[in-house]
């Protein structure tokens, strides 16, 4: 089954079929960053004083399939990337929540006659936008849309534990492989079946290769500070210096991560794995993950020490909806596509139980896939419906 790269707008199923307009947005943030977006903006006369913010760590929500028909009932939206768009290799969440805060200013700027701004976090972006309320206290609703866990938590689940050696990509340990029939893997399309105690350890093993990353980079880090210490106060090599120049090299030196094999979650390939509505296989593997593990596939393979940390770390990462989503507490609705094949049921229903806020709405849309093709006319009625019953 082939599934699209991007799920974003437009698709003809789509089309408002009003008349909208588009602006584009430009937003610079406190410290320089120059964010850009477009402002949907609805026909005269029908606007509201509700408007809509989205955005994703490294996607572009400029033209998300949410915006048009949002602003078709009524809602400017503004969509934007943050300024990681199309690369997080040194992704900082604290930072792309800083971009999320100057474009709610920004739109109040521009629409100087609203009284509420909603926040609407999908996939990847539920956690950015969660951890960009908490920080900076933006919004007067929020609304996470097929949203996962957080980048970090997300890695957690699908990084191969069976990776014995990291830079080493043919480093293997066996006994830990979800791609090994002795251990219940089956050629696509047959479906594998993984035991209880290889999924207990499997899991464990996913956890102790992230710590190990962390070690790693926390190693670089630590290093890179200290040779910045070195160069400032009493002791210090005089300007200049060949110590100086030893120190300086290594306190701007920029060193990546290469994280082998990032999408191996058994329950690709078992769906008695956390049982819901989705297919085999991952929106990132076209179509067997057996080889989007090894090859062009999986997420954060290339990182900074401090990016892995800020954004794909679930050990490091601020931006956990576990640990966010109970510091939230606006309105809060949370809409779970059930035929997800990387968000589970569990986490959906746990992120809207975390929820701080005392009107914490749940709804499933049963069948529907992670880009919510086919569905996103009803889910967007669904939110305007929530938004219209809570906000001017």
């Amino acid at each position: 089954m082939n599934r699209p790269r991007l799920g974003y707008w437009p698709e003809v199923a789509d089309e408002p079929a009003v008349a909208l307009r588009r602006e584009p947005a430009t937003v610079v943030s406190t410290d320089g960053a120059v964010v850009r977006g477009i402002l949907w903006r609805p026909s005269p006369g029908q606007a509201r004083s509700t408007g809509v913010v989205l955005a994703h760590p490294r996607a572009d929500f400029s033209t998300h399939y949410a915006a048009p028909l949002l602003a078709a009932a009524g809602y400017p939206v503004l969509g934007i990337s943050t300024r990681y768009v199309n690369n997080d290799i040194d992704c900082l969440h604290e930072k792309a929540a800083e971009d999320v805060a100057a474009a709610v200013n920004w739109l109040h700027e521009a629409e100087p006659g609203l009284q509420a701004v909603a926040l609407l976090g999908n996939s990847g972006g539920g956690s950015l936008m969660a951890l960009a309320q908490w920080r900076h206290d933006l919004g007067d609703a929020f609304i996470a849309l097929a949203a996962h866990p957080g980048e970090g938590v997300f890695m957690l689940q699908v990084i191969d534990p069976s990776v014995t050696v990291e830079g080493d990509g043919f480093s293997m340990d066996s006994t830990l492989d979800m791609y090994d029939p002795d251990n219940g893997w089956r050629p696509w399309p047959e479906p594998s079946r993984y035991e209880p105690a290889f999924l207990s350890r499997y899991r464990d093993a996913q956890r102790a290769r992230v710590e190990r990353i962390d070690a790693i980079a926390r190693q670089v880090e630590s290093a890179q500070a200290a040779a910045r210490a070195g160069l400032r106060g009493a002791g210090a090599p005089e300007r200049g210096t060949a110590g100086w120049r030893d120190l300086r090299s290594r306190a701007v030196h920029a060193s990546y991560l290469t994280i082998e094999r990032t999408l191996a979650d058994p329950a690709y390939l078992d769906l008695d794995i956390d049982p819901d509505d989705r297919p085999l296989g991952s929106i990132f593997a076209f179509p067997d993950p057996f080889d989007a593990n090894r090859g062009v596939g999986g997420l954060g393979r290339i990182m900074t020490p401090r990016g892995w940390l800020s954004t794909w770390s679930a050990l490091s990462s601020p931006a956990s909806l576990r640990d966010t989503i109970g510091r939230v507490g606006i309105p809060t609705l949370v809409v779970h596509p059930t035929a997800d094949t990387e968000i589970r049921r569990h986490q959906a229903q746990a992120i809207h139980a975390a929820s701080a806020s005392d009107d914490a709405t749940y709804v499933e849309l049963a069948g529907a896939t992670h880009y919510l093709e086919g569905r996103r006319r009803e889910a967007m009625g669904l939110v305007t419906d929530w938004l219209r019953d809570r906000l001017p």
